[in-house]
């Protein structure tokens, strides 16, 4: 149903997004950091998750329902600014404790769920996808709702790749910092929890699109 020009364009524009630093590429990033690769790839796994909610919300029509109603914008909003401050707090009473040593002991599932929480509860996700996917649907080739949730998936498999590879780069990042910096344990709790807050910040500041 989509044509290959239409998807060739709707790569480029996606591509150039994900290369565009975000809330996700910080939250990715860190979490490597942090985790390891295995905490990586669980971030990326999540917010890989996410999309494909926030695709079928979208080709349902929930999030134009959701988008409709003033309040909803602010409800998500402030859910997410208290979900990201419970996990800075958490990183910083974790302290030294942190270690890349125990990053496989570390629970992936955890991890896995923060990362999808975190893309959930952002207002700007769900309007992203609303305004973002719509774009590039023709409807003389069939079904829109067919089309989008197609759009929303091939996105969320560029996303998927993308995130989990970034996940991968904070490990290696992470190892490298640790063989040359005395008392890593620690900075890594202080890393993970200033991303933490500066996205609780950004998001509490983030202004409904009119």
């Amino acid at each position: 149903m989509l044509d290959l020009t239409t998807l060739s364009i709707f790569l480029g524009a996606v591509l150039l997004l994900l290369l565009s630093p975000g809330p996700n590429m910080a939250f990715v990033i860190s979490h490597g950091l942090a985790y390891g690769w295995r905490g990586g790839v669980a971030s990326g796994l999540g917010i890989g998750l996410a999309d494909t909610c926030l695709t079928l919300l979208t080709a349902s029509g929930v999030t134009a329902l959701v988008a409709s109603w003033p309040p909803a914008f602010d409800l998500i909003r402030y859910a997410g600014v208290a979900y990201l401050l419970w996990l800075a707090a958490k990183a910083l009473r974790s302290g030294s404790a942190l270690n890349l040593a125990r990053a496989p002991r570390v629970s992936l599932s955890r991890v896995f769920v923060q990362a999808l929480c975190n893309s959930l509860l952002n207002p700007k996700a769900l309007l992203f996808f609303m305004v973002f996917l719509p774009q590039f649907v023709r409807p003389e080739h069939g079904s829109i709702a067919v089309q989008l949730v197609l759009l929303g998936l091939l996105l969320t498999l560029v996303s998927g790749i993308f995130h989990t590879s970034l996940g991968v780069f904070g490990a290696a990042l992470s190892r490298s910092l640790a063989r040359s910096t005395a008392g890593y344990g620690r900075l890594q709790s202080w890393l993970l929890a200033a991303v933490l807050l500066a996205l609780a910040l950004r998001l509490a500041l983030l202004n409904r699109p009119l």
